[in-house]
């Protein structure tokens, strides 16, 4: 791709305040310097300097002149931290700032902010004050082929260049407000990426972009500019209040403290005294003590996200936050700090109109009274927030079509021969005005015949316009950079020093650690039953301390304790990962540097290795018989807490350099062979080949095995000598694995564990810093050939008849229905313990009606969706709800239901027509042949305009594939290819721009028409979209109605309720009354007005009539029935299992990760293996061959099971919200789906299974017949598909030998050495044959073969019934 700017220009403010920030800093360096625009003489003629600084009006002016000069006496660095205010009692007191408690900053911020109506008088106060004072598999190894032909010239390049923008130009002013519009893909994420500095390194970009005529290298743009994301990345287990808290430490005050210590210098000077309570808060802002509580505060209460601020943000899995104020908190992640640019990218997206104006007024009243600047795109901005604009950018096809005053905007297009009618937004027209589709009912020029403008044409008249004359004329004359200032451009990488930030990283680790501590427990809980299982299993070694093979079986424990320390550490792999994105983010925000945000993690995870290690120790040490030495037992311990410290760095540190769960399954599968096979104890030093010598002495685990060894043999338990020898019992024992000897190893291989602990973190901050995040890619384009198609399909599609599938119309009802939660933890009191989301809401719907649902973010208008759709599994639902006068049954209604939910959930690896034959496939009735099903398929794409998308694989959401819009649309169209007769909308408008909005809009208007019932909620409808709906639901915050009932004719009905209403402001002329209703219906209104608008309806006549109508519509007719099916499902099990088997098989051969993934280790291990265990099968002279054959079968399967079920895992937990919400629209059963997911992996199995099999079975140098092969073949194929555990079960007590009988990896191992070795029947030098050792050893029998096979077929089915079983009856999902 590639990306052109030919110049921008961005001017920051060079207004007082920032001059403010220039004479601060010059003053400490001992010099003064006051450039002309920055004169400070005006100053002191200031109109309300005597006002304030009166002297002796009355007592209490004089007690107050006093307190204030007692103040000023103070040195500048005690002034700043006191401040004097009124006391409870009223009289004026001296306040110590930096021990304001919670409350007392709440007062102090009521004094000025009662709500963010009061946002504008506080922000000019706070001038005011400054003022008078300071100024897939298979392509992708064709593609990698392709790259590194292309690289060596060998072959030619196919892959095409796209520009995103062409010729962009422009300039940003300080004390202006700019708004970017644009249809999606027009380049306005890139132009504000650019703006930002924050492009991808990857796109070819030419052009320049100055701030004050500064080039960007100059100084550092991400901490001059603020660019805020579409998408919404936190941290999940966070607060809302947490995680802006967290922003503003990492961010900083930047030189507003030095500001206020001059400003403070300059008002004793000019002896004026200023507010008390503006000098309490600035002074409170930007003490450290508190800085990040007072601005945290403020931008909770301009944002409207007071609320819900000690609400955990949450996700998919975890109940949280609504969708819009999860928008609100990515916005207020930059507003707490103190930039001075905003690049803001379409912040509106899920939120209702009245809190747009809300917002985007409170960032005007900024911008304006402060002189800063700021672009935001916006899709659908309402009207009223349109006119807080001063400037506007349109975009189209990576061009300016116009760029300048809001004003003349309208002007220019008219001398262009279009014009915007009287009812249209301004906004809306713009985005309509330049497509090919919707231009043509705006031309005026009915003396001319129309023909479609191209946006090449817009933009070669815009160069001719007075206001793009006057724009190039200004881009020509270059900045003096004479007027800039030092404070204006940000020169320190990051906001606050490095110990501060630290402390920042650190205490939201400890937080996050609180918050997963069942994890943490979990995960101690399950170390510590495997130290009992150990203990267990090699007790009945603890007495035996007498010969070389009890000198083995202690050796075994200590192998098998290290074993189980290490893959603790394992957790760590998709914890990071999942931390990965909010790093990435922030990292690039400059919030932290790379080593602030790993250090916290080591170190947060030492006590937990001091908790592990210590009860595996106490669990383990004595039972199993180790040296009683007590010295001996505390250096064990301290070699283990190392050993789990190293593991917890090495899982870090891989996950941090892969960056992808699958991928890093694979990583940490080769660092366990690694550590594991070169750890001295699977095979021995003296047994190496001298070329693999260096894994020796680079694994961690061997000097972990030596240091625990070395500790134990050495011991008073192992010093007699046996006869015949002249060495100790513990030398031998260490002499005979080949591990080092001498004590001084002890105190080396702590060392060593230590220096790998401190270069594993120094490789994962180096990842951190320098790796960025893995898959990101852009969004699907459209070509030019793709989009002339789609021109071409949509006139074809004009006159074809569409296609109809039967349906019964059908209504519904719901009355006084209540939703509510356990209280949060922390809120519960002895008066309350529920949270009520839903109070008492009734309401139809019916057939042929278009019902809206609106309502403030957070007033419960997706919960009353998931509770009428069935969709809630948590929870206490309360109330009456009729299909039809029926009873609702929620598994007959999902098969007449469809749910387009918020959160655009789909496949990542399937297409998107794929999607929509997938969801047709399972959802419409059996009796619809295939023909007539592809013929809605097509007709519901040409509807949404998905056509030009059909081929284009979904994508991961925040990642790859499609954009947000385009994944907006394939979730409704999902939905309507169902042909359901009763359809909810989960803002189904929401991220797409006007245009698209008004298509999804038209489709669900002609699917209305048909007679179905759909309900929708929705934010910042514009005109035509509100005046489309045929009914309103209107709830407020604590989920209670306000209205609900016609909208009428140009919405005459609604206005009419409520400006019967007392004190209800009317509609003003050409005000969107969608926007109207939200700002009158207020909290803040009813506050105003004395009003309760929930009660006002409970009284009115349109509640009676409400009533009436749900009475009337619960009482079935004659002629129906209560809604049956002849099956639960829409399709025959075998037809379920096709479609879910059809599209695991394209996720899977998609899924390049996994699957090249997964043969790349199974290729690589082979080889690995077959190196290390050279022609070990060969040899069967002795029982030391046949055990080293034994080890050599058992480290080989267990990498393989433990592979093949870690990189399975990411893959199953990517489709699971997928599962979740397609077997609650009634898709299928969990059985088909759970056997499909099962099949699919069996052909992958088997061509894994013989690549592996054939190399490590020629080069371990096993009997070549093609009974031994296969068989070993078909138990390594078995061991894999049941996979889930290990063990080897040697010399283990009676009394738990039927624990052999019930793992299934013992059977395994039984099957593999019983082929290869039980029907071998030469002799050893001892006399006996390999058949009878295996016989008297093991108790393995060659004639019991076919009984192991049974039962590993056995274990297997078994595994499958679980997993199918789990899959029904458990639900992670929190709704």
């Amino acid at each position: 791709m590639a990306g052109k700017l030919k110049a921008w220009a961005i001017q920051t403010s060079s207004s007082d305040i920032e001059a403010s920030k220039l004479a601060a800093d010059l003053h400490w360096q001992g010099k003064v310097h006051r450039p002309e625009p920055m004169e400070l003489g005006p100053i002191r003629t200031y109109s309300n300097a005597h006002s304030i600084h009166s002297s002796s009006r009355n007592r209490e002016d004089d007690e107050e002149a006093l307190k204030w000069a007692a103040l000023e006496r103070l040195p500048t660095y005690r002034r700043v931290r006191k401040a004097v205010l009124h006391g409870v009692t009223g009289d004026l007191k001296e306040t110590d700032l930096t021990k304001l408690g919670f409350q007392e900053r709440q007062d102090l911020l009521d004094r000025f902010m009662k709500n963010a109506d009061s946002n504008e008088q506080f922000l000019q106060k706070l001038k005011n004050r400054i003022d008078r004072a300071l100024p897939t598999v298979f392509n992708s190894f064709i593609n990698r082929l392709e790259d590194m032909g292309n690289s060596l010239h060998l072959l030619p390049s196919h892959k095409r260049r796209f520009s995103v923008l062409q010729d962009v130009s422009g300039i940003l002013r300080p004390a202006r407000m700019t708004l970017l519009l644009g249809p999606p893909g027009s380049g306005k994420t890139t132009l504000l990426k650019a703006l930002a500095g924050k492009l991808d390194p990857e796109l070819n970009f030419s052009g320049e972009v100055t701030y004050n005529g500064h080039k960007m290298h100059e100084f550092v743009p991400e901490r001059t500019a603020a660019y805020i994301s579409q998408y919404d990345i936190h941290i999940p287990q966070m607060t809302v209040r947490e995680t802006l808290a967290f922003s503003a430490k990492c961010q900083g005050v930047g030189s507003s403290y030095d500001m206020l210590t001059e400003l403070l210098r300059r008002e004793k000077l000019l002896k004026i005294q200023p507010d008390p309570y503006i000098d309490a808060l600035m002074k409170a802002s930007v003490l450290k003590e508190h800085k990040e509580d007072m601005v945290t505060d403020y931008v909770l209460r301009i944002l409207g996200l007071d609320v819900c601020a000690n609400t955990m943000i949450g996700n998919a899995m975890m109940r949280g936050i609504s969708g819009g104020q999860k928008k609100r908190v990515t916005t207020g992640e930059m507003l707490v700090g103190p930039v001075n640019v905003l690049f803001m990218d379409n912040i509106s997206t899920g939120l209702d109109s009245s809190t747009t104006f809300q917002i985007v007024n409170s960032i005007r009243q900024s911008i304006h009274i402060f002189n800063k600047t700021a672009l935001i795109s916006l899709l659908q901005p309402p009207p009223e927030t349109y006119e807080l604009f001063d400037d506007v950018i349109f975009l189209s096809e990576g061009q300016t079509v116009y760029q300048g005053p809001r004003e003349c905007v309208l002007e220019f297009f008219e001398s262009m021969g279009f014009r915007c009618p009287e009812r249209k937004g301004v906004a809306d027209y713009l985005q309509e005005v330049t497509s090919r589709k919707d231009q043509r009912q705006y031309w005026v020029k009915e003396e001319s015949q129309y023909r479609y403008i191209p946006v090449a044409e817009f933009v070669e008249a815009f160069k001719s316009f007075h206001v793009g004359r006057a724009n190039e004329e200004e881009l020509r004359t270059p900045f003096d950079r004479s007027k800039n200032h030092a404070a204006a451009l940000t020169k320190t990488k990051y906001g606050a020093s490095k110990r501060e930030l630290f402390k920042a990283c650190m205490s939201r680790e400890a937080t996050l650690m609180k918050r997963d501590a069942s994890l943490h427990i979990f995960k101690t809980l399950q170390l510590w039953i495997s130290a009992i299982v150990l203990a267990m299993v090699f007790g009945q070694a603890r007495k035996k301390h007498n010969s070389v093979d009890d000198g083995a079986v202690h050796l075994g424990a200590l192998y098998f304790l290290i074993h189980i320390l290490l893959f603790t550490g394992f957790f760590e792999l998709p914890n990071t990962i999942d931390k990965l994105p909010v790093f990435y983010k922030q990292r690039d925000l400059h919030f932290y540097p790379s080593w602030a945000f790993s250090l916290p993690s080591s170190i947060l995870c030492l006590p937990l290795s001091f908790i592990e290690v210590a009860l595996v120790v106490v669990t383990s040490y004595f039972i199993i018989g180790f040296d009683r030495s007590v010295t001996r037992l505390l250096r064990q311990y301290l070699a283990l807490v190392l050993s789990g410290q190293v593991s917890y760095a090495l899982f870090r540190c891989t996950a941090t350099l892969t960056r992808d769960h699958i991928i890093a399954n694979t990583g940490g599968s080769f660092v366990t062979i690694w550590v594991l096979t070169f750890g001295g104890f699977i095979l021995s030093k003296a047994r190496m080949k001298k070329w693999l010598i260096w894994g020796f002495w680079t694994s961690p685990l061997m000097y972990t095995q030596t240091a625990i060894s070395v500790n134990e043999f050495l011991g008073e338990s192992w010093s007699h000598v046996l006869e015949g020898t002249q060495e100790t019992l513990g030398l031998t024992v260490l002499r005979l694995r080949g591990l080092l000897t001498d004590p001084s190893w002890y105190w080396i291989s702590l060392a060593a564990l230590i220096g790998f602990i401190i270069l594993l973190n120094v490789v994962s901050t180096l990842a951190l810093s320098y790796l960025n995040e893995y898959g990101k890619s852009q969004a699907v384009i459209m070509t030019e050939e793709v989009l002339n198609e789609k021109q071409k399909t949509g006139e074809d599609g004009r006159g074809r008849k569409g296609t109809f599938l039967p349906f019964t119309p059908l209504s519904m009802t719901f009355e006084n229905v209540t939703y509510s939660v356990d209280m949060p933890e922390g809120f519960q009191d002895s008066q309350q313990d529920r949270l009520t989301l839903l109070n008492g809401v009734s309401g139809a719907f019916r057939p042929g009606v278009l019902t809206a649902l609106m309502g403030v973010s957070g007033a419960g208008k997706t919960t009353l969706l998931d509770v009428l759709a069935g969709r809630k599994n948590s929870g206490y639902i309360e109330g009456n709800i009729t299909i039809s006068g029926h009873r609702k049954e929620q598994e007959t209604f999902a098969r007449i239901s469809g749910y387009c939910e918020q959160e655009d959930i789909h496949s990542p690896f399937v297409t998107v027509y794929e999607s929509l034959l997938y969801s047709a496939w399972l959802r419409l009735p059996p009796e619809i042949d295939s023909k007539t099903r592809e013929l809605f398929i097509e007709e519901v794409m040409n509807l949404i305009e998905l056509t030009p998308l059909r081929n284009a694989l979904v994508g991961v959401s925040n990642l790859n594939g499609l954009s947000v819009e385009q994944r907006k649309r394939l979730t409704i169209a999902v939905e309507l290819v169902a042909n359901p007769s009763i359809i909810f909308m989960d803002e189904p408008t929401s991220g797409l721009d006007a245009r698209a909005a008004a298509i999804v809009m038209r489709t669900i208007r002609s699917t209305v028409d048909t007679g179905r019932t759909v309900v929708c909620t929705i934010h910042q409808p514009s005109l035509d979209i509100f005046e489309s709906f045929d009914e309103l639901i209107l709830l407020t915050q604590g989920g209670r109605e306000i209205y609900t009932g016609p909208l009428g004719p140009q919405c005459r009905t609604m206005i009419t309720y409520f400006e019967s209403i007392p004190g209800v402001v009317r509609l003003g002329n050409n005000m969107n009354p969608a926007n109207w209703v939200m700002e009158v219906t207020a909290m803040a209104q009813e506050e105003i007005l004395g009003v309760n608008f929930a009660d006002e309806y409970k009284r009115s006549e349109l509640y009676r009539r409400n009533e009436a109508l749900i009475k009337e519509l619960s009482v079935p007719s004659p002629q129906s029935h209560p809604l049956s099916f002849p099956s639960k499902y829409s399709q025959s099990f075998l037809s379920q299992f096709k479609a879910c088997l059809w599209k695991q098989y394209k996720s899977y051969w998609r899924n390049v990760p996994y699957t090249a993934a997964r043969f790349f280790f199974t290729v690589s291990t082979a080889l690995i293996f077959g190196f290390m265990f050279w022609d070990l099968g060969s040899k069967r002279s002795s029982r030391e061959d046949i055990i080293n054959g034994v080890g050599a079968m058992f480290t080989t399967v267990i990498f393989m099971g433990t592979q093949s079920v870690s990189l399975a895992r990411p893959v199953i937990v990517t489709e699971r919200l997928v599962y979740y919400r397609e077997r609650a629209a009634g898709m299928y059963s969990s059985f088909p789906y759970a056997l499909a997911q099962v099949a699919i992996e069996i052909p992958y199995t088997i061509v894994q299974i013989v690549i592996y099999g054939t190399i490590t079975f020629a080069m371990m140098g096993y009997e070549w017949t093609a009974t031994r092969f296969f068989l070993n073949l078909f138990f390594v194929f078995i061991s894999i598909l049941y996979f889930v555990y290990f063990g080897m079960m040697m010399r283990i007590a009676v009394w738990l030998r039927w624990y052999t009988w019930i793992c299934p990896f013992s059977w395994t191992m039984y099957g593999m050495v019983t082929a290869q070795y039980g029907d071998v029947h030469s002799k050893f030098d001892s006399g006996e044959t390999a058949a009878e050792y295996l016989g008297d050893y093991f108790g393995f029998r060659y004639d019991f073969l076919w009984v192991v096979s049974v039962v590993l077929i056995g274990f297997v089915l078994l595994f499958v019934s679980v997993y199918v079983y789990a899959m029904k009856a458990l639900n992670f999902q929190k709704r």
